[in-house]
Order: C-alpha cells, then sequence, then structure tokens
C-alpha cells in the first residue's frame, strides 16, 4: 500500500467535542481500548464506578466483544488518533455514529453503518453489542474519562493509531 492508502479513515474529518456524549464517549472509550492493557484496566474501572458491578461487567463485556469482532472481521484495521488528540478521524467518526444509532435504535442505520465497519454476516452481531454498549452509555456520567490527563506522554503502543 501507498502512504496515503495506509492512512485511510484515519483522515480528520471534525473535533471529537463536535459529537454528543454517547458519541464522543465511544470514540474515547475505543482510543483507550486500543491504547493497550493499562488502558483498558481504565476502561474497566470507569464501567464499574458508573455501572455497578453486574452492569459494568456486562457493558464490558459487550464492548470487548465488540472490539474484537471489528479486528477480526474489519473489513480493514479501524484507524484512529491518539488518547489526547482532539481530531475525529473519518473511521472514528463513523464507529460513534454507528454506536449512536444503535443506542437511539435505529436497527436499520446502525445495520447499514456496521457493514462499512465489518463483513456483513458480522453486522447483525456487532450491531447487538453496539446497541448494549450504547444503552450503557446513556446511563453513565458522560464526561471525558478521568483516565485522559497524563495519557499524551504515553508513546501509542500499537497501530494503526494515526496520530
Amino acid at each position: 500500500m501507498t502512504g496515503t492508502l495506509d492512512k485511510r479513515g484515519g483522515a480528520p474529518v471534525g473535533f471529537v467535542t463536535e459529537l454528543d456524549g454517547i458519541e464522543a464517549a465511544s470514540v474515547i472509550y475505543l482510543r483507550l481500548w486500543c491504547d493497550g492493557p493499562d488502558s483498558q484496566a481504565n476502561v474497566r474501572r470507569d464501567f464499574m464506578s458508573s455501572l455497578g458491578a453486574a452492569q459494568g461487567h456486562k457493558t464490558l463485556k459487550s464492548f470487548e466483544d465488540l472490539c474484537s469482532l471489528c479486528a477480526r472481521h474489519g473489513r480493514r484495521p479501524l484507524m484512529r488518533h491518539s488518547i489526547s488528540c482532539k481530531c475525529l478521524g473519518s473511521d472514528e467518526s463513523c464507529f460513534a455514529n454507528f454506536i449512536g444509532a444503535a443506542a437511539n435504535g435505529d436497527r436499520e442505520d446502525a445495520m447499514l453503518i456496521a457493514t462499512l465497519l465489518v463483513r456483513a454476516d458480522v453486522a447483525p452481531l456487532i450491531t447487538s453489542l453496539a446497541t448494549d454498549f450504547g444503552l450503557a452509555l446513556k446511563q453513565m456520567n458522560l464526561r471525558a474519562p478521568k483516565h485522559m490527563a497524563g495519557e499524551a506522554s504515553r508513546p501509542p503502543s500499537q497501530s494503526p493509531t494515526f496520530h
């Protein structure tokens, strides 16, 4: 692939601050989850403290399965920006809209968006997981996770973080 094609999906299309609470949280949690084990532990703590042990564990499982299926069955790797980046990449925007549509009960729209992320046969499964995750985000206090401060100094842990 050429350098331009390697960055497909990472092109900035806006700012995270332009998203509503559920959509912004979905991007932030995606970035955190993909940053590695320490950041994943922060996601776990956020879910458990905001939703309680039982609901937090269920939400974590839905989100973990969603990320895993997107990685395994994705049309290509989802590009993301670093945790502290204010930009919103095009793949992140797609993911945010997917979670928002699923959480708002727009199943047909969510299914359509899911086919942009993964193979068509996996779309119903990730749509169901996105609905569970999005509904849980609706229950949470949707400020930016407290763990974002200080993350800028950590080197990126894995590709395909854009910048």
